[in-house]
């Protein structure tokens, strides 16, 4: 059994990360997963919020938005739709996205909420990655 993971993070846009890793958690839609070396094998649908991975101790955490993950015992591989690294997030920018998508969810109607309330959990998502959180 391998003693480490090899993680891919993709977007169709370009090739975010390429690392081999101690461990992995993903938002899965059902919630947080975690993965060690030897895992079982399996495809699962990704939602929002922090994929976060260590490697020696040491935790990095990145902001992610939809897609997929296929586990394997040896590798992880994230295609996802959004994925940005604590340097890339604009925090001023995200509470800002964070306000107003708040604001509209008071006067959203019923085909909306699904959205709005995925653009709420981004921006807090990214606050969060992004070390803005209070």
């Amino acid at each position: 059994m391998a003693d480490r993971l090899e993680l891919e993070l993709v977007t169709p846009q370009r090739r975010v990360l390429s690392e081999t890793v101690d461990e992995v958690r993903l938002p899965g839609v059902l919630g947080e997963m975690g993965v060690l070396p030897g895992h079982t094998p399996l495809l699962t649908e990704l939602g929002t919020g922090a994929l976060a991975f260590t490697l020696g101790g040491r935790e990095r955490r990145f902001a992610i938005q939809g897609g997929f993950a296929e586990v394997l015992p040896d590798r992880v591989t994230v295609l996802a739709a959004v994925a940005e690294s604590p340097d890339e997030i604009d925090v001023a920018a995200a509470r800002s996205a964070l306000q107003e998508s708040e604001a509209r969810l008071g006067s959203a109607e019923a085909e909306e909420i699904a959205t709005l309330t995925d653009e709420v959990l981004l921006a807090t998502t990214r606050i969060e990655v992004g070390g803005g959180a209070d």
